[in-house]
């Protein structure tokens, strides 16, 4: 049985804030005007497309974005298996391009651990110092350190048939960190584990990360997974990033129509100004409707401009009363009710012919507040209403 784990302090400093670099202090990872492309049948694809970055040492930064958004790519540029079309990446602020991924200061974890099944899981992790040449003592040490922050320790002589899933990535990771990387990159990692374990890792992952102050930089298309791991995260489409934030930021206020439908699920509601009174937009859409939304200062509207506004459906509250004045309040048919087990999720038609999604908890009942075809009020505080920008 393996003895109890002790905490151990972190190595490197915490980021401050969002997880940007401090004023004055260096990036432990920075892109600058990076475009990568690639020339595929006679014809030029750009992958990434003029990317700028800046990774604060001992940050957890995820880059998250569908499938051929460039995220993986960017990944692979860091590492050095791929090099920019245009652009430079940096590390501690020394320019690395043309320098090959086995002399920069970087490890990467991909989706297959790529574990030497011939090998125990403590020579798995002692391979990279070997080839270094490190002293047995110093290997001894620091491979043991490891399995001991991967909660591995007593596990040493196993080999990775015998380990289960989230055990063999733990040993991947081990491996990864014995060297002590400046930044350890990792290629959508959990994507091999069923559901439950996959959640059970992310707290891992953040753990080991925080013990050992290494900086982090994840790539998933998986957006619980990155709120759930992440100090800042770089939602990317089409090769660049269309935000840039913390978890809290990028859900709460997402800067355009596809971040707000890539986070979570989220509401459109679309109408015309019809007046701006005090910094803020009455928005026309239903004949008895009431919406309205803050403006952000750097995203002025006039009376007759189109705007696309974001709600969550957590923020709506649904009953048969019209609400008082001081809230947005949408008139509409419910459509469908879907019960969840711990919230119960409403699709409603509006009059404007919009569809809302609402989530009301089941903390009282679990009956539900409406049925199908009810006509319902939907509303919520106009300061979770969100204007959305356009798309990069």
């Amino acid at each position: 049985m393996a003895p109890p784990r002790t905490t151990r302090p972190a190595r490197g400093p915490a980021p401050a804030g969002a997880g940007a670099p401090p004023d004055g202090a260096l990036p432990a990872i920075e892109l600058a005007g990076v475009v990568k492309e690639f020339h595929v049948h006679g014809e030029t694809v750009a992958a990434v497309r003029g990317l700028d970055l800046a990774i604060a040492q001992g940050e957890f930064f995820s880059l998250l974005g569908p499938s051929g958004c460039g995220k993986t790519t960017t990944l692979r540029m860091i590492a050095g298996f791929e090099e920019p079309t245009a652009g430079e990446v940096r590390l501690r602020g020394r320019a690395v391009n043309g320098v090959p991924a086995e002399r920069r200061d970087v490890n990467t974890v991909f989706q297959s651990y790529a574990l030497f099944p011939h090998m125990n899981v403590f020579e798995n992790v002692a391979f990279g110092l070997r080839r270094r040449r490190v002293p047995k003592a110093e290997i001894r040490d620091r491979v043991g350190e490891m399995l001991e922050t991967v909660d591995l320790a007593g596990r040493e002589r196993h080999r990775p048939a015998r380990l289960s899933g989230g055990q063999q990535q733990r040993v991947a990771l081990a491996r990864a960190l014995v060297n002590r990387p400046r930044a350890l990159l990792l290629d959508e990692p959990l994507g091999a584990l069923d559901l439950r374990l996959r959640q059970a890792m992310q707290g891992e992952l953040k753990r080991i990360q925080r013990e050992t102050g290494v900086t982090f930089v994840y790539v998933t298309h998986d957006q619980a997974e990155a709120l759930a791991m992440s100090d800042r995260i770089a939602v990317m489409n089409g090769g660049r990033v269309e935000q840039l934030g913390t978890p809290r930021e990028i859900y709460e206020r997402p800067a355009t129509r596809f971040v707000a439908g890539f986070i979570g699920t989220s509401n459109v509601i679309e109408g015309r100004v019809a007046e701006v009174p005090g910094g803020r937009a009455v928005i026309a859409h239903g004949p008895d409707d009431r919406v309205v939304a803050p403006l952000d200062p750097g995203r002025p509207a006039a009376p007759g401009d189109r705007l696309e506004l974001t709600v969550r459906p957590e923020k709506i509250t649904i009953g048969p009363d019209r609400p008082d004045g001081t809230r947005c309040a949408v008139r509409g048919t419910v459509a469908e009710v879907t019960y969840l087990g711990t919230s119960t999720s409403y699709t409603v038609t509006t009059a404007a012919g919009a569809e809302v999604v609402v989530f009301t908890q089941n903390a009282a009942s679990a009956d539900g507040v409406a049925a199908r075809g009810d006509t319902v009020w939907l509303s919520w505080d106009p300061r979770h209403s969100y204007v959305l920008g356009a798309s990069t």
